[in-house]
């Protein structure tokens, strides 16, 4: 039960008060600066918008803006890490040739021991 307490219960709990928190600060804020002012987007004006609307508007720009930046950002890492898995896999599979013909080398080299100097029967049983 304690488990399932901090997985689930904590996060919700923890996103009901930031959301009421934030809301709190929306509704100070809007009380405060309901200002009707012009926007000049441009060549594109907008009379008579409440200062508060423009708050949160460049407020949301800026958000969306800076998650499109968060996502090319992401994109880059993960293209990034997919080259470095290809080099990793390449280099395991050269590694494991390289292991096999060592292997083989070893083989080869007990062989030619072998041959140089013959091994007695009591020798050979103690391999």
């Amino acid at each position: 039960m304690g488990y399932l307490l901090y997985i689930f219960i904590i996060p919700m709990l923890l996103t009901v008060i930031l959301s009421l928190i934030g809301g709190s600060l929306l509704v100070y804020i809007s009380k405060y600066n309901f200002n009707l002012v012009d926007v000049n987007l441009g060549y594109y004006q907008v009379s008579k918008v409440p200062l508060f609307y423009v708050m949160i508007g460049s407020l949301l720009v800026g958000l969306f803006f800076s998650y499109g930046l968060y996502l090319v950002h992401a994109l880059s890492n993960s293209w990034t890490l997919r080259g470095k898995d290809g080099e990793i896999k390449k280099n395991k599979s050269e590694v494991l040739e390289l292991t096999k013909r060592i292997h083989q080398l070893e083989i080869e080299n007990e062989k030619m021991k072998g041959e140089m100097h013959p091994r007695t029967t009591e020798e050979r049983n103690m391999l």
